[in-house]
């Protein structure tokens, strides 16, 4: 977090307070961040008490293939009130348990300008999934005088508009039983812009900065219900449990509402719900008794929203049917649209997957990027590089990818290098790549204001940057100094961005540079809370109160566009992101921001990361070892064994801590560093098959146990504990000298330690001792794992190396599971270019098949071969396996579980069975 700057200052203590901030490692300062009750919007709609809107639909009619309305209030009793102008309702309903409400004002009605709806984030390709409803039901519902409407959803399912008083749910077919609904409690609120009158004060103020506020209050709110929900879930991004606590209601004291408000927030503290970098106000409900629903408002202004408590409703009067098990929740926001999303379910990964089909499912990441990348804010220069990673080499420490901040710049000019200490960036990447390595260097949205610099040239002459209130271009302070921002909002600006990435415009770069987006909420160290703001001007004439939220997302979009013009289409990007919004998915990678170097902060990456890959983000990690300070050794240890299960895995550190890469404390916790690492690296088989499952279903890598056991209550708020894929579950240790750590087992089947291969019995919470040397880890039984055991200096080393499978029989002695295997690089897999194969071991025979449709089988080819079958829960009198269809025989052993591990129990192992990965073909254990 940056100090506030009063743009009036003088140069000089400008230039003070800014270098006071680089020096500094401040604490969160809570009051330089609005509160609901210093936030007019929040504030108002909080005093609302249930059954408080009176609105009623009207003129319901069949158009275009959606349910349409006019939604009215009565007259006002007094001349006094305001009246408000109908509303324009829309209910479309899509393929696959999907319902679209829009509601807007009505343009015909002359309002001073239009309301900002996103672009660029529903899929093109959704639209084309809408069911052309053609009639619609009429249904006396809850006792009503009048009539509701019904329409179709879906086998089972369909939707009400009630018409008075009005509401809309969704609600299964066969018992009517609801699944969502919106306004039940009648809190529905639409401030209509209006034009200024004489005498109107619309202005806000706030630590010293002033919101005009052209066309007044325009904020919406309205309640939603998740019926037969035991815990919602969602709306990231805020430093707090996994399952949303409430906010309000009985017990409940003095908390603030879950903010959505992106922030650039200094040493931000856990178990919170402020708002940090970024902002998905998508939740989901789920309940043992029906399963999971789904929620989602596209709106990028500022959102507040309520989880409320049982009882909160309890002197209103209403009572809703089905009431047991029901989370009510109140979700405000500053301007927009209603544009929300129901989505019904019934499954965890069905509701993933109905939302990615209306904002995108993740992209498909470079291999390497799926490892373990270093990162510190500075590595100071060349030499500096080459030493860390030689360094690397010497420990037996792989890793892919190493970053540099914005010291490696000319004056925090982008695109640019510092060429006393980087005289020779492209030397410097080749002699990385050489070894399969990559780089990634700092690209923020603040360009320096200086009239040498030609990207702030070209930007002024183009008009390209935000406007301030009065038209003209906007200036704040960032790393720079006097910055200004390129507005992102604008197609031909991020087209203009994207070009700066050629290796023609950004000299000193190559094919092996990626980039990281930081400070791009918009950080704003001047600004109103560090950021942009409210009322300055975007494309078209949108205030940025209207899509601050979004801002990040579209500056995540062009530079990555760019790294894929970069070349010429065939190379997939890879941009880091701090700032992230509904759809970033499709862009890259996300991480945690600026957390601290204590064990709070190592136990909430854990709900941070979970929430964010059920919210469609799932390749994301948190900064290994903590930003800010210095960890004690045994915490720095712990976090590398957990972040080797992170779907992203980097470490990173602020320039005033002291050095801590992983050889600079004793060889025995370099062994347990490298160890962690190498956990990792055997397992990229696994997650690089788990990234291609996100990519084609929005499934995310790191899954909360409910995810894979949806019955099971024990697991609904453990946030302690996480699924990777189907097949493991890891726990961390968030306390330092623990003994022994408590581990719930989910399911029927058995679990296998992921390392010793020791049996555990599933249904119930075991003791086990802790040691040093790993946290808790597990091999569900029923599944198999790929590996790849051989360790080289990078990812890209291992392409051509053979791999292990590791079978965990489950008691019917049976298993099953699946290896993704493409160029790691390229987009050819779009078109079949890859292998993807099915592995099932039963009745004593694993059998290999494709799972790749017959077209693209010989797209693409791999020379790699199984060199290991493990066999776990097997008896070990077995001598020999038969391999067909080359009817040969392969020798069968007890070996080690791990090659280059510690002790462990003998497991049956298949020695050199040789078989081609990419082939079909059967083992039969004789």
């Amino acid at each position: 977090m940056a100090p506030n700057i009063n743009p009036t200052l003088p140069l000089l203590l400008l230039l003070l307070l800014f270098t006071l901030h680089l020096s500094s490692v401040s604490a969160w300062k809570k009051e330089e961040f609005r509160t609901c009750n210093q936030t007019p919007f929040c504030k108002r709609a909080r005093s609302r008490k249930p059954h408080s809107s009176s609105l009623f639909a009207t003129d319901v009619a069949i158009l275009d293939g959606a349910l349409t309305a006019n939604l009215r209030q009565p007259p006002p009793e007094s001349p006094d009130q305001d009246q408000i102008k109908p509303l324009l309702f829309t209910l479309s309903v899509y393929q696959n348990g999907v319902v679209r409400v829009k509601i807007d004002e009505d343009p015909s009605l002359d309002p001073p300008k239009k309301r900002f709806e996103v672009p660029d984030v529903v899929l093109p390709e959704f639209e084309s999934t809408k069911l052309w409803l053609q009639r619609f039901q009429t249904e006396t519902v809850d006792g009503d005088s009048g009539p509701s409407s019904v329409v179709y959803v879906a086998d089972g399912y369909e939707a009400v508009l009630r018409h008075n008083p009005f509401e809309v749910y969704v609600r299964e077919k066969q018992g009517k039983r609801r699944v969502l609904s919106l306004n039940s409690h009648g809190l529905f609120d639409f401030e209509q812009l209006r034009v200024k009158q004489e005498g109107d004060d619309w202005e806000e103020r706030f630590k010293g900065h002033t919101d005009v506020r052209p066309y007044g209050p325009q904020s919406i709110s309205f309640d939603v219900s998740f019926f037969d929900a035991d815990f919602v879930y969602g709306i990231p991004e805020h430093a707090s449990s996994f399952a949303l606590r409430p906010t309000r209601g009985p017990g409940v004291d003095d908390s603030e509402p879950y903010r959505l408000f992106n922030l650039d927030v200094f040493e931000y503290i856990h178990d919170s719900p402020f708002g940090l970098y970024g902002s998905i106000p998508f939740m989901l409900g789920h309940g043992k008794a029906r399963g999971t629903s789904g929620f989602f408002w596209l709106n990028a202004a500022e959102m507040q929203i309520d989880v409320l408590g049982s009882g909160w409703d309890a002197e209103s009067g209403i009572l809703l049917p089905e009431s047991g098990g029901r989370i009510d929740t109140l979700w405000m926001s500053e301007a927009g649209i209603v544009d929300t999303f129901f989505f019904i379910g019934p499954g965890p990964k069905d509701v993933v997957r109905q939302y990615t089909s209306v904002t995108g499912t993740p992209a498909m990441p470079q291999l390497f990027s799926t490892a373990y990348h270093q990162c510190r804010w500075n590595y100071r220069d060349e030499e500096d590089v080459e030493n860390v990673d030689s360094k690397f080499d010497e420990h037996d420490i792989p890793y892919d990818v190493l970053w540099l901040d914005i010291e490696h710049t000319d004056g925090k000019r982008y695109f640019t290098w510092d060429r006393v200490l980087f005289p020779n960036p492209e030397q410097m990447q080749n002699k990385l790549a050489a070894k399969g390595r990559h780089m990634v260097t700092i690209v923020d949205p603040h360009i320096k204001r200086d009239e040498s610099f030609h990207l702030h040239k070209e930007a002024t002459s183009k008009g390209y940057y935000v406007k301030d209130a009065t038209g003209k271009d906007y200036d704040g302070w960032c790393w720079p100094g006097s910055s200004s921002y390129p507005d992102m909002l604008n197609p031909e600006i991020r087209s203009w961005w994207s070009e700066k990435f050629s290796l023609k415009n950004y000299v000193g770069s190559t094919p092996w540079l990626y980039i990281w987006n930081d400070m791009n909420e918009p950080s704003v160290f001047n600004g109103p809370e560090v950021t942009m703001p409210r009322d300055a001007l975007h494309y078209g004439g949108v205030e940025h109160r209207e899509l601050h939220n979004a801002y990040g997302y579209y500056f995540h979009m062009a530079t990555s566009d760019g790294l894929v013009k970069r070349g010429d289409g065939n190379d997939r990007p890879f941009v880091l992101s701090r700032a992230f919004f509904s759809g970033s998915q499709r862009y890259g990678a996300v991480w945690t921001g600026d957390n601290t170097a204590d064990w709070d902060q190592l136990r909430v990456s854990v709900p941070m990361i979970l929430t964010l890959g059920l919210t469609g983000m799932t390749f994301s990690g948190a900064d290994v070892g903590g930003f800010f300070g210095n960890p004690e050794t045994e915490l720095l240890v712990r976090w590398y064994q957990l972040g080797a299960y992170y779907p992203f895995f980097r470490a990173h550190a602020h320039h005033d801590t002291k050095r801590r890469e992983p050889w600079l404390f004793g060889e025995r916790n370099t062994e347990l560093m490298r160890d962690a690492i190498h956990t990792r690296y055997a397992l990229l088989p696994y997650f690089y098959t788990l990234f291609r499952e996100a990519n084609t279903s929005g499934v995310p890598v790191m899954r909360p146990l409910w995810m894979e056991f949806p019955s099971d209550k024990a697991t609904f708020s453990n946030d302690e504990a996480f699924m990777v894929g189907n097949s493991l579950l890891v726990q961390g240790i968030y306390t330092e000298q623990v003994k022994h750590a408590s581990v719930y087992l989910p399911g029927g089947q058995s679990w296998y330690d992921l390392r010793t291969g020791i049996i555990y019995k599933g249904g119930m919470t075991h003791k086990l001792e802790v040691s040093e040397e790993t946290i808790p880890a597990f091999q569900r039984a029923g599944t198999i794992i790929p590996r790849k055991d051989r360790y080289r200096r990078s990812s890209t080393q291992m392409a051509n190396d053979p791999y292990t499978l590791v079978i965990a029989l489950n008691s019917s002695h049976a298993a099953e599971g699946e290896l993704y295997i493409d160029d790691g690089k390229s987009f050819e897999f779009k078109q079949g270019a890859y292998i993807h194969r099915h592995f099932v071991f039963s009745d004593g025979k694993l059998t290999s098949s494709s799972l790749v449709p017959n077209a693209g089988r010989t797209l693409f080819s791999s020379a790699c071969v199984i060199e290991r079958i493990i066999v776990l829960g097997h008896s070990s009198g077995p001598k020999n396996a038969l391999i067909e269809p080359s009817n040969r025989k392969a020798e069968i052993e007890l070996g080690p579980l791990w090659l280059r591990r510690g002790k462990s129990a003998p497991v049956l192992t298949i020695r050199r069975p040789n078989v081609p990965v990419a082939d079909d073909w059967t083992i039969k254990i004789l």
